[in-house]
């Protein structure tokens, strides 16, 4: 069964937790309008990845910034993935979260690949997990979750039965970037490549976009750029690039059956060309 779903490619200002929020929940009011089944919003998208801010402003999940997305989700009746910076006792984590209609909290993940300069802040994640939902079952990682050098982490995933990954992301490049010249986005199409053609899975890669005003990426920009590929590796949907490329992408997903369950994928994968452990 396939269903709608809306990649929110959202600005995303840093240490504006009431600003970033409201647009998160008006793009959950507009994609449900558009009949999306699900919202997919950026990495960090209530403080912006490495703010400073963070140190003071980083909530519990639950907590208030997670209650006002999982309201959005109830009234909307809408899943909804998202990623907030998360406070656990004396530790944060770069995390991101599943919710489904009712409002209630599905999955919680901490990104396990977090980038060196990001780790005075952040907390190396500690879990991977899938939900068996209504529309298939559903995984979350965060974008560098899915470098090449991190594959393993995807392969746990759809070994686990993920039929879709959802990867809230902050997609940054420096300043002078110029898109023409360097087309963005070739480390993601070969990552979600190989996961997409090994497993028959979807990713989904939602940026979010907007200046970095603090932390050590200080001065890069947040591009978009948000990126759905299918079986096979075809691309489904991308978002718009530019720091101020706001803009709800709404694709179809269609979740395949899994290729197979314990030992036997080892057997799919090698038909597939994976010599990989």
């Amino acid at each position: 069964m396939s269903f709608k779903l809306g990649m929110a490619q959202i600005l995303v200002e840093g240490g504006q937790p009431n600003a970033n929020l409201a647009r998160a929940v008006e793009r959950i009011r507009q994609a449900a309008v558009e009949g999306c089944r699900m919202v997919v919003l950026p990495e960090c998208m209530d403080l912006g990845w490495t703010h400073p801010s963070a140190m003071k402003l980083a909530q519990p999940i639950p907590g208030p910034h997670f209650d006002r997305l999982a309201e959005a989700a109830r009234q909307n009746r809408v899943f909804v993935v998202a990623g907030l910076v998360e406070r656990a006792g004396d530790r944060l984590y770069n995390a991101a979260v599943l919710i489904d209609p009712r409002g209630d909290l599905l999955l919680v993940h901490r990104k396990i690949n977090e980038l060196d300069i990001a780790l005075d802040l952040y907390a190396v994640g500690d879990r991977l997990g899938v939900a068996d939902t209504e529309l298939g079952t559903l995984a979350v990682n965060i974008c560098a979750d899915n470098f090449p050098s991190s594959l393993a982490l995807g392969h746990a995933l759809a070994r686990m039965g993920a039929q879709v990954i959802l990867s809230p992301s902050a997609w940054a490049v420096d300043a002078d970037h110029d898109n023409r010249l360097q087309p963005y986005g070739a480390l993601w199409r070969g990552s979600y490549s190989q996961l997409t053609s090994f497993y028959d899975l979807t990713i989904v890669g939602v940026s979010s976009v907007g200046w970095l005003t603090a932390g050590p990426w200080q001065g890069r920009k947040v591009i978009g750029c948000s990126l759905a590929m299918g079986p096979g590796g075809q691309v489904l949907a991308e978002g718009p690039y530019g720091h101020d490329a706001e803009a709800l992408v709404v694709v179809e997903v269609e979740p395949r059956p899994r290729v197979g369950q314990g030992t036997r994928i080892a057997e799919a994968l090698g038909r597939r060309g994976y010599t990989g452990p």
